[in-house]
């Protein structure tokens, strides 16, 4: 192996760390508390069939990753480590199967070293914390990938079964798109090798099977949900056909942007946001896709011993649909990751094996001005955004700035150094937006502020509104309620009662003369859209507004 197997385990252990640690930072607004609270509501109400978004049915992404956080709440209570378990869960089978699977392609140096980079990279380690569906997702697809992948090296049943089995868990995740993007990917790996016949197989057949019992759970729920129910009013429509839109609509109406607002014309958003997403390996990464390129334009496409299409064929199959999609959000580069490690681990292992000292020092080079410009970035954020309150977690952040220098000018061939500097690099990193930064950041969330009030005074929860068409869900989440609507006519109908509103609305009430006993206020900010001004201490103020408990 090329690097020790100490350090292997430690480098493990390092980046598991901010892991851990995100599992206890509480939930972001929107979607991540917004789904939490979905689940929540199954776990409550023990009702597995339905998803429903605020009393309303929810006709988007399918039930599994709501079920999972159901179960975990079940076994661990409502918390937001019970919602995050499931997600770092399949997170950890998907660093095992990008282990596995680039082993199966290459050789073990190239597993670990693609599992590490999967690990460090900052769209995954972001995932872990703010969950969305794409953590299942991800580690599903790659689990998968790796399962039929081996049945065709192998022709094992056994590799079969489990491939198209997560194959379902994965389109009971998302939908269609994991179909068409697992699709891709074993196109991209037989039109190289060249080994069609090995689908012509009557264990295809057990397969499909296995697929079609997987996914019938979802389908048999959408029906039950929708299809049954042809009176519900779903997006301003009636008669909708829960399972026609899981098996057609929702990825066709994601690509065209029916029923989304569109949000990015750009073609190369996805291109361009792959340098924050893949951090800390993002250029290498870009180096490592043109260097394949150019191998494979050099050699005409034929058959080489010892080389795959998978990697750089599925990359690119993939990215090209979803940049033409007119709905478009950084997490769907997710499901990439897995196969882009491998692709940048194998780059970097050849590089060595061929001994390019040159070329390697230049990328350490690069990693140098990287991981130089991301702990300037850190430090900041971490120590100057926020007053400090906890100095023992920045004396530890301190020693792994010395450690980073020490890995920087210790001795050691320069592609173990990109690696462990690399990988160090980013477990300091998140460690230090875990420990440091995330939880002061989500102070600024008001929904979650006034839930640690309403508990605290001990307000009757069922006496708490929000106005109809509003939302806050980590209101909700740490209330452990989902809070009932009410609609501004309806107000002056009632006494006694407590209402969550905006500044916006605030102003509304008040201008329809309705008598307000008392006001608790809190100062807020939407977290997932930092901006320089609310960073900035002096001018923080300016880009805060009120979130409001009212008693009428």
């Amino acid at each position: 192996m090329i690097l020790q197997k100490i350090n292997y385990k430690l480098l493990y252990i390092l980046i598991l760390i901010p892991y851990l640690i995100g599992l206890f930072i509480p939930l972001m607004e929107l979607d991540s508390a917004q789904h939490a609270t979905m689940a929540m509501r199954m776990y409550y109400e023990n009702d597995f069939f339905n998803i429903i978004k605020s009393h309303q049915p929810y006709l988007d992404k399918p039930h599994m990753h709501y079920w999972l956080a159901a179960i975990s709440f079940k076994i661990f209570g409502v918390s937001e480590f019970s919602y995050r378990l499931p997600a770092f869960c399949f997170l950890l089978l998907g660093a095992l199967s990008t282990f596995k699977l680039g082993k199966l392609l290459y050789n073990k140096d190239v597993g670990h070293i693609a599992s590490l980079i999967f690990l460090s990279s900052q769209t995954i380690i972001l995932s872990a914390h703010d969950v969305r569906t794409d953590a299942v997702l991800t580690g599903s697809i790659i689990f998968s990938l790796w399962k039929l992948i081996s049945y065709f090296k192998t022709s094992k049943i056994v590799d079969i079964f489990f491939g198209f089995l997560f194959l379902g868990i994965a389109f009971n995740t998302k939908g269609l798109i994991a179909v068409v993007a697992i699709g891709l990917y074993i196109f991209s790996y037989l039109i190289y090798e060249r080994n069609w016949k090995s689908i012509f197989n009557w264990k295809i057949g057990v397969g499909i099977f296995t697929f079609l019992l997987a996914i019938f759970p979802v389908l048999y729920a959408y029906y039950n949900q929708f299809d049954m129910h042809p009176e519900l009013l779903v997006k301003g429509q009636k008669n909708v056909s829960g399972v026609k839109f899981i098996l057609w609509d929702q990825v066709f109406n994601r690509l065209n942007a029916v029923g989304f607002e569109k949000t990015s014309p750009d073609y190369f958003f996805f291109f361009h946001t792959l340098l924050w997403a893949f951090i800390p390996f993002s250029l290498i990464g870009y180096i490592a896709i043109f260097n394949k390129i150019k191998f494979f334009i050099k050699i005409k496409f034929r058959k080489v011993a010892k080389q795959e299409f998978l990697t750089l064929g599925g990359f690119l199959s993939v990215i090209l649909l979803i940049s033409f999609s007119k709905f478009k959000l950084p997490h769907y580069l997710n499901i990439l990751i897995p196969i882009l490690s491998i692709l940048t681990a194998s780059f970097l292992v050849q590089l060595f094996l061929d001994k390019k000292e040159k070329y390697l020092k230049a990328l350490l080079i690069i990693q140098y001005i990287i991981v130089g410009v991301l702990v300037l970035a850190v430090v900041y954020l971490s120590i100057f955004t926020f007053k400090i309150s906890n100095w023992f977690l920045v004396i530890i952040s301190v020693l792994g700035v010395f450690g980073l220098f020490y890995l920087a000018f210790q001795k050691r061939n320069y592609f173990t150094k990109i690696i462990l500097l690399s990988v160090v690099a980013a477990a300091w990193i998140n460690f230090n937006l875990n420990a440091l930064f995330y939880p002061k950041l989500l102070k600024y969330q008001g929904g979650l502020q006034l839930a640690e009030i309403v508990v605290d005074k001990q307000i009757p929860i069922e006496k708490i509104y929000l106005l109809k068409e509003t939302y806050n869900w980590s209101f909700d989440f740490y209330t452990k309620k989902n809070t009932k609507h009410i609609s501004v006519e309806d107000l002056e109908k009632q006494n006694d009662i407590w209402l969550v509103v905006d500044e916006v609305n605030f102003k509304q009430i008040k201008e329809k003369v309705i008598d307000i006993q008392d006001v608790i206020s809190v100062r807020h900010f939407p977290v997932t859209r930092l901006s320089g001004k609310f960073l900035n201490k002096k001018t923080r103020d300016k880009v805060l507004t009120n979130t409001y408990l009212i008693k009428l």
